[in-house]
């Protein structure tokens, strides 16, 4: 079957540091953090008190008052990300058959703040409190859908859920989906916003957010350093379009870089626990430079998962030591989640924008808040300060409870 070239045309982002690519960017750049004391609710009863909330953010920049109130916080990102991607690409004003055109985005918990005012609802005035749009709201697919509706989009239209690497894994689906001739265009990534009572609840059960940084919140997402205690909650979304080669270069559309390749796999191994050798994320690492066509030596720069808890980041250090060989010491690797926080769902979408940028710029974002490595991460991290290259491909990779793993390679455009 022929392999179509497919290439990216257009970006969008809200997230905790900004709400554009621009000023995202910039700040990545300079290693801010996002991340702040929660103010969405009351934490006083709560172990962890920080996470990467999205700032001041006003869905009517981006949709009409009444449209935004039919919808859920993580969908709201979706419509606001879309836009701005859809802008960047041109495709907001025509240009490419609707029946060619898809949606596939991914998140991870869908509308928690709507689940949670229901069941509130329920409990203070029975059945007749829970609102009607209460459904709609909070299912997972009501993002992707809401994008389609938007903009009359009549091709595949769906949400992949794999946890923290669903919009990785979105964005192989749609990826795959243009190179094998299904449509010609997508709409991809993610979003998320689980920052919640229930949301944050829920993963203070599991020890998996770090507790020891309440008083100094832009120091708590700590990747690969010694001194991490567990992963920040993040929100926002990351989306990018994806388009056919060909069809992008008919309309004249500017290119950020090419996507290569894509794998993913499952650990099967435990619900929360990563593979304790490290196989399962080695495989979809592997099986991403297979699906590209290139060498482990041919990556560049490498964006890691880095969640800063305690077991990720030395089992994923042995994972990219296995797939990459000898490679893996040579090879700058960051974590962006120590400026953006964990977006879960929306991870890959802005790890992937994340990547493109740094092969435009030939710049390498830093791992903030490194300041004392883990002896088990011993590989280049790239501390505190980021650093020119020239990048020729990256790699970007999402590890999931449940095992699920996906990377994906973006490389130069070149004709």
């Amino acid at each position: 079957m022929e392999k179509r070239r497919v290439v990216v045309t257009g970006l969008g982002t809200v997230n905790p540091l900004a709400h554009d690519v621009a000023n995202t960017w910039d700040a990545i750049k300079s290693g801010k953090s996002g991340i702040a004391s929660i103010t969405a609710f009351d934490t006083e009863d709560y172990a962890s008190k920080v996470a990467g909330e999205v700032k001041n953010f006003d869905p009517t920049v981006w949709m009409e008052k009444k449209e935004a109130r039919k919808l859920a916080r993580f969908t709201q990102f979706a419509l606001a990300g879309s836009a701005q991607a859809m802008e960047d690409s041109g495709l907001d004003k025509g240009g490419a058959d609707p029946e060619r055109m898809g949606v596939i985005l991914g998140n991870g918990i869908g509308g928690y703040e709507v689940t949670e005012e229901g069941i509130r609802q329920l409990a203070l005035k029975g059945p007749r409190g829970v609102a009607p749009m209460t459904i709609p709201k909070m299912i997972i697919n009501e993002g992707p859908a809401n994008v389609a509706i938007k903009y009359g989009l009549l091709g595949p239209c769906y949400a992949v859920v794999t946890a923290c690497a669903s919009a990785t894994d979105a964005i192989g689906s749609a990826f795959h989906a243009i190179r094998y001739g299904q449509i010609d265009v997508a709409v991809t990534g993610g979003m998320e916003a689980a920052i919640t009572p229930f949301g944050i609840a829920g993963f203070i059960k599991l020890t998996a957010l770090s507790t020891q940084y309440n008083d100094t919140p832009e120091k708590a997402s700590r990747p690969f350093d010694k001194d991490r205690d567990g992963f920040i909650m993040g929100e926002g979304t990351g989306i990018l379009i994806l388009e056919e080669l060909t069809h992008a270069l008919d309309r004249g559309a500017k290119i950020y870089g090419e996507v290569a390749g894509y794998g993913m796999s499952c650990d099967a191994y435990h619900l929360t626990s990563p593979d304790v050798e490290g196989n399962g994320p080695a495989r979809s690492m592997k099986w991403a430079l297979q699906d590209a066509g290139m060498e482990p030596s041919e990556i560049d720069y490498f964006n890691a998962h880095g969640t800063s808890t305690p077991t990720n980041d030395p089992l994923e250090t042995m994972a990219i030591k296995k797939a990459f060989g000898d490679h893996a010491y040579k090879m700058p690797i960051s974590s962006t989640k120590s400026m953006t926080a964990h977006m879960v769902g929306g991870a890959g979408g802005m790890e992937s924008i994340i990547s493109l940028l740094a092969l435009r710029d030939g710049f390498i974002p830093p791992t903030i808040n490194l300041d004392n490595p883990d002896e088990r991460c011993d590989l280049d991290y790239v501390p505190h300060v980021g650093r020119k290259a020239d990048l020729r491909a990256v790699m970007s990779d999402s590890l999931g409870f449940g095992g699920h793993n996906g990377s994906l390679v973006f490389k130069k455009f070149e004709e």
